[in-house]
């Protein structure tokens, strides 16, 4: 991470003032009020005609106390406070920063806990990047020194914490997506997700390419043969020691694909298509960092986690347009584009993880498409569902963390468009008509039909080019935060 941020309970030392501390005081721009112990130092700065309080404003007074600006009290939500939190982490941190404590009084105590978390989620995600590559010739500032955050409220105190729980997992997401393909591969992959399964508490088991074939995971093994580095089925388990009552005898199972590098195969990508494509697996990633987030605060539902891990390349062993191969649950599917090839270990996931652990719920995530880009653009990730409840679901966790989502249709004519004249379906249609939806029909038949399923095309959305205040240029992190709610909201 850019800085290393800690959240703090309180306690009776934190009660004490100290001058190492910082404490931090919230207004609204509509109502420029502070307690009546605020330091002198910022009832000069409220006074000041140049501090509007907007959003995230952020000023410091000379003995160290800090104003930070939200807006109009009427549009404050949980969407602002990570806006102002991402504004005034950046300005806390350049003025050299050590130990914050916040005073909530301002917010209402039922809201406490939310807008806690929501700001300290702003906080970490909009004050990282990746630095893991910086070399002697960087001009970049370096790792800043650890910061703490924490409150006299002992709710808000408890929403820092649990927001910056959920900004690590993203964070380590976002990580492990800009680390390049010559460094992550699918066994670094592996021993990433080994990691934080012996950290966390997780079950990990990695089936390696020979058991992958004997198994008959013909799509896996297919888009991984053409590579030195061979490809594998990273499979994590969080096993509560007690379920919740509306989660108990139920199983989410989260897919996330993981082509650590895709050339696009024989199918070669061209015009700089290729540049970037580190990012294809951004949605292995998402689910791995949900899972260090679910594993950390010890959820009560079962949650399985499937990451089929491979690298698309060319060579005299890869595979070909007009290959025709056998998918673990004996479907053939004939290779049009070898291009098309996340669809391909998404599919042998699903299918294999679905007998395995009989899900009640299956949530795939995959930068699958250029044609839900094309269609929905850079703004939200298009999904596709076919259970009521689990949209609803969706749709409620997409609101909560601004994660946004579309729905796209899905019908068995769209099924019927993937068939093949020599084999059962085609891994892609050579007609481009609804492409961004040709993906998630080719997948609808890995998965059981009665299995409330929803896939992800997160292709839009797992990176950026323009930095935002929540997201630098790279790797976004998306859909960890709407894994994290709805799992959390299951039980």
């Amino acid at each position: 991470m850019f800085t290393s941020l800690h959240a703090a309970l309180p306690s009776k030392s934190s009660a004490r003032s100290s001058k190492s501390q910082t404490r931090a005081l919230f207004v609204f721009s509509d109502a420029r009020q502070l307690p009546k112990d605020a330091p002198a130092s910022l009832r000069g700065a409220i006074a000041r005609a140049s501090f509007k309080a907007e959003l995230g404003e952020c000023i410091l007074g000379d003995d160290g106390a800090a104003l930070i600006g939200l807006g109009a009290k009427a549009s404050s939500t949980t969407a602002s406070m990570r806006t102002a939190g991402a504004r005034a982490g950046k300005a806390l941190l350049r003025a050299g920063a050590t130990s914050v404590t916040f005073d909530a009084s301002i917010f209402d105590k039922s809201a406490r806990a939310n807008f806690a978390r929501a700001f300290s989620e702003g906080f970490a995600l909009g004050t990282w990047r990746f630095d893991q590559c910086d070399g002697t010739a960087t001009t970049r500032t370096t790792r800043a020194a650890k910061l703490t955050l924490t409150s006299r409220d002992a709710s808000f105190a408890e929403g820092l914490v649990q927001g910056l729980a959920t900004a690590d997992a993203v964070n380590l997401t976002r990580k492990l997506g800009a680390t390049p393909p010559n460094i992550c591969d699918p066994a670094f992959v592996a021993a990433e997700a080994k990691k934080v399964a012996k950290a966390c508490g997780l079950h990990c088991r990695v089936i390696g390419f020979a058991e992958a074939k004997k198994l008959g995971l013909g799509g896996l093994c297919g888009v991984g043969q053409g590579s030195d580095a061979k490809p594998c089925l990273i499979v994590l388990e969080h096993k509560p020691k007690r379920a919740s009552a509306r989660a108990k005898g139920k199983t989410v199972m989260l897919v996330g694909k993981t082509i650590t590098y895709d050339t696009g195969g024989y199918s070669l990508k061209v015009n700089n298509g290729m540049k970037g494509m580190k990012y294809d697996k951004m949605g292995g990633m998402a689910v791995l960092g949900a899972m260090q987030a679910i594993a950390q605060s010890e959820m009560p539902v079962h949650v399985v986690a499937l990451l089929p891990a491979a690298e698309n390349m060319v060579s005299s062993n890869a595979y070909r347009p007009d290959d025709i191969i056998t998918l673990v649950n004996g479907v053939t599917v004939e290779v049009t584009n070898t291009d098309a090839e996340g669809r391909l270990v998404l599919a042998d996931a699903l299918a294999w993880g679905a007998k395995e652990f009989e899900p009640s719920l299956i949530i795939d995530l995959a930068t699958l498409t250029g044609g839900v880009v094309t269609a929905l653009g850079n703004f939200c990730a298009g999904y596709f569902c076919n259970d009521a409840k689990l949209t609803a679901l969706i749709e409620e966790s997409a609101s909560r963390t601004g994660e946004k989502v579309w729905r796209l249709p899905l019908w068995q004519e769209h099924k019927d468009f993937m068939k093949s004249q020599h084999a059962d379906i085609l891994n892609s249609n050579l007609s481009r008509l609804a492409h961004p939806i040709q993906g998630a029909a080719f997948l609808a038949y890995f998965v059981p039909p009665t299995t409330p399923w929803c896939h992800l095309d997160i292709a839009g959305v797992a990176q950026t080019d323009t930095p935002t205040d929540l997201a630098a240029t790279g790797p976004t992190g998306y859909g960890v935060r709407l894994l994290i709610d709805l799992v959390e909201n299951l039980c």
